[in-house]
């Protein structure tokens, strides 16, 4: 008899700013059906910062995991990497980046955090959305209205709060090199975020890191290409053993 495949003992899923467990629809089922045991969690609703964030989620999660993060979730990713670096198994880092915010984008960040609290949100995030999809996808009426429904499901004051997060984070880049578990680090071809040279930072900066750039694809990886992120995270995790 064939022995059974090894399977990881548990991914965690971390969504990106002001997303929930819904940014992850189409991967948990892919997931568990593999054989993996999956949850999503939701610190970064219930902590003011990248640091803290990252505590309660190692705090929550005793042992060791996969993250699987997703923009802000990949940068909440390299900060429990950081504190934690034998709790961390391997890392997926999707649409994310190492990058501190430039002063550009924190200005940026600092007229929609004063627009969240005038109760404009919508307005902000009507605007945002050739920034987080791709052309193609951005003309789908049924996947904006998700987009704009989840951004909803948040609230202005998570918008806030989670904005300042990533405002205050620290350069990530230095601590690059010192990084020994597997990572996969994956970007949209047409990602104006998190654009595909800061997924190469990262990758060539981390020994036998795993660089996939997804074509016909912007920031919302999970959504926007559902069935090539799928089969990519699970080719990546076979390989771990």
């Amino acid at each position: 008899m064939a022995e059974p495949a090894q399977r990881v003992a548990s991914i965690v899923l971390l969504p990106g700013l002001a997303c929930d467990a819904a940014l992850w629809r189409h991967q948990v089922p892919a997931l568990r059906a593999a054989g993996h045991a999956v949850q999503a969690t939701d610190v970064h609703f219930r902590f003011d910062t990248l640091p803290a964030m990252a505590a309660a989620l190692l705090a929550e999660h005793p042992g060791a995991h996969v993250l699987v993060g997703s923009s802000m979730g990949g940068m909440l990713a390299l900060e429990a990497q950081r504190q934690a670096p034998a709790r961390v198994q391997a890392m997926a880092l999707l649409g994310t980046s190492a990058r501190p915010d430039t002063p550009e984008l924190l200005q940026l960040r600092s007229d929609a955090i004063a627009l969240f609290a005038q109760g404009r949100a919508e307005e902000v995030l009507r605007a945002n959305i050739p920034f987080a999809l791709h052309p193609q996808a951005a003309d789908h009426a049924a996947l904006v209205a998700d987009y704009l429904a989840m951004m909803e499901r948040a609230g202005a004051e998570a918008l806030i709060r989670q904005n300042r997060a990533v405002m205050a984070r620290i350069d990530s880049r230095p601590a690059l090199p010192a990084v020994r578990c597997p990572v996969l680090v994956a970007c949209g071809d047409a990602d104006l975020l998190t654009p595909p040279e800061h997924a190469q930072e990262m990758a060539q900066a981390i020994a036998g890191a795993r660089l996939e750039i997804v074509p016909t694809c912007g920031h919302l990886l999970t959504w926007e290409q559902p069935a090539r992120i799928n089969a990519l995270l699970l080719d990546w995790l076979a390989t771990l053993g």
